[in-house]
């Protein structure tokens, strides 16, 4: 079973991601709130995928990216992001994110997202 770390400063974010990945049979390994504590639960749990959000407190999703990467230059990561903005997106995929979803986002394109960095296309 995918083992799926969720990462974001909102409650109801995680919760709604939590909703879709259970749909889908994914175990998830794990809920942080920030990206200090996204990095240590990575190190922690290992979990097979990351969803992050990119706008966090403490440490931004770009650079919890950066050290997971560190960590791990395998780590698979999904950034989250409200922000239609060009230039957080290729930032976050030159930092090593897998893919990309954009909020508020739309089940099909978050499964498809997974699918994709997992290699279940």
């Amino acid at each position: 079973m995918t083992r799926v770390l969720i990462v974001d400063d909102t409650k109801f974010m995680r919760d709604k991601i939590r909703e879709i990945l259970e749909t889908e049979n994914f175990q998830v390994a794990g809920e942080a709130g920030n990206g200090k504590d996204a990095v240590l639960f990575y190190q922690k749990l290992r979990p097979d995928l990351v969803i992050m959000d990119i706008t966090m407190p403490v440490k931004n999703g770009i650079e919890a990216l950066k050290e997971m990467i560190e960590i791990d230059p395998k780590v698979k990561v999904i950034m989250c992001t409200a922000m239609r903005q060009q230039r957080i997106v290729v930032e976050a995929i030159e930092a090593g994110a897998k893919d990309f979803i954009v909020k508020p986002f739309e089940e099909a394109k978050v499964l498809e997202a997974i699918r994709l960095v997992l290699g279940n296309a």
